[in-house]
């Protein structure tokens, strides 16, 4: 599927073919742009671009700290290096969507319009502090098995999600840098005041709250109204926070119309 291979300082990435992305994909924690494949091959015709954030997939981990600025600025760093006239769409999954939030504020001039699937709200309690964040049981019970029971344990928990979709996501979980969790993460600013300064279009997707969407449809309805551009929310019921995995007709019908009207 992914042509093209490259480096940007420590981030790996891959493209679609040879020609200048217009689509660029950033994936959401614990995944890897490899995760996008399955999404990207059932739109053929985009050109795609997608990156691994640092500490994930292929891409390294430089020292100093790690939020969102970093991720933000790691896909600008990128996207800089192989410029598109007037920008791209950027496509982000939950950790990928609050990255590809604070890239669309801060720099317009690298994107035309975003996507954001299920991104986290950026609003924890206000006595939180920075702190290092400890490994998920989840993801470490899952880097403790081997590649075929992490692909049987993710059909088993997940036996609506596409078949192509379960060996990118199995692998990705044991390439993910133990050293994060050595890191205190940044608290992260609010989805909508970053949405008050997104002057491009916006496209937020969302599922269920009841099965682990982060978004609910009274939240979106805040999105909407602190929205400096245009913007469009569309829940996909029966879908939890993997929204593209776990409707991916409905999820590629309202990407492709989106993308339609603005790459």
């Amino acid at each position: 599927m992914f042509g093209v291979r490259g480096r940007s300082a420590h981030l790996a990435w891959y493209r679609t073919d040879e020609a200048v992305a217009e689509v660029a994909f950033l994936h959401g924690f614990s995944d890897s742009a490899q995760c996008w494949e399955p999404l990207i091959g059932a739109m053929p015709g985009v050109r795609a671009l997608a990156i691994d954030a640092r500490g994930h997939g292929e891409s390294g981990l430089p020292e100093g700290p790690l939020g969102y600025p970093e991720l933000r600025d790691d896909a600008a760093l990128v996207l800089s290096s192989q410029p598109r006239e007037g920008g791209v769409v950027v496509v982000g999954h939950s950790m990928g969507a609050m990255s590809a939030a604070y890239l669309a504020a801060a720099r317009p001039d690298l994107v035309r319009a975003v996507v954001l699937e299920d991104p986290p709200t950026g609003e924890p309690p206000a006595d939180q502090q920075d702190e290092p964040v400890s490994e998920p049981r989840w993801l470490a019970d899952l880097r403790a098995l081997d590649l075929p029971s992490r692909i049987a344990r993710g059909r088993s928990e997940d036996p609506s999600w596409p078949d192509d979709e379960l060996e990118p996501w199995a692998v990705s979980k044991a390439q993910v840098n133990p050293h994060l969790f050595d890191r205190p993460f940044q608290n992260s600013s609010p989805l909508t005041d970053l949405l008050a300064a997104t002057t491009c279009p916006v496209l937020l997707i969302h599922g269920d709250t009841e099965r682990g969407s982060l978004i609910s449809t009274q939240y979106a309805e805040r999105c909407a109204r602190a929205a400096a551009g245009e913007f469009q929310a569309v829940h996909i019921p029966n879908t939890g926070h993997s929204v593209r995995r776990d409707n991916r007709p409905q999820y590629l019908t309202a990407l492709t119309t989106f993308l339609d009207r603005h790459r």
